[in-house]
């Protein structure tokens, strides 16, 4: 088993000679310039390879990107397997990264989050507390003072004066 060092090298030789490959070596109209190499990860014992790509566009170049990578697999393994020179080239996986799409979610809803927070705030403009400001009950004058510091004389109305 390799060291996660050498795997981690690997797979950035291995992203780098993908997207050299994608942008200048292939003449694939799907693949163009919409694809960008986002990751690449290797196995632990370097036989696998999963890429990670993101395509600029609809649905539709998206599927286009993705039938162009699958069939460019072969032209991109034999790349890497001669700028890597390992003794087995890893097989090639390309899947679509999700970053953006979960980021676009976030913000979608950070933005409901916020309008929500604003309409809150505008309900809540003219309101006043309930209670009143403190909610926490506090002696009014000095004999309620004394009636709280000592019970016991609050009980029998005597004094210490």
């Amino acid at each position: 088993m390799a060291d996660n060092a050498r795997a981690k090298r690997l797979a950035d030789l291995i992203r780098e000679v993908v997207a050299q490959k994608l942008q200048r070596g292939i003449k694939d109209p799907r693949l163009g310039t919409h694809v960008t190499i986002t990751d690449t990860r290797v196995t632990g014992d370097l036989r696998e390879a999963t890429v990670f790509y993101t395509v600029y566009g609809d649905d539709e170049e998206r599927k286009a990107a993705a039938a162009g990578l699958e069939s460019a697999k072969g032209i991109l393994r034999s790349e890497v397997g001669r700028a890597a020179g390992v003794k087995f080239t890893p097989t090639l996986a390309f899947v679509m990264d999700a970053l953006p799409d979960t980021a676009r979610n976030i913000e979608d809803l950070l933005d409901r989050a916020r309008q929500s927070d604003a309409k809150v705030r505008e309900a809540s403009a003219g309101a006043a507390y309930a209670g009143g400001a403190d909610p926490y009950r506090k002696p009014e004058d000095a004999e309620d003072a004394a009636d709280a510091a000592d019970p016991e004389d609050a009980e029998t109305g005597d004094t210490a004066e």
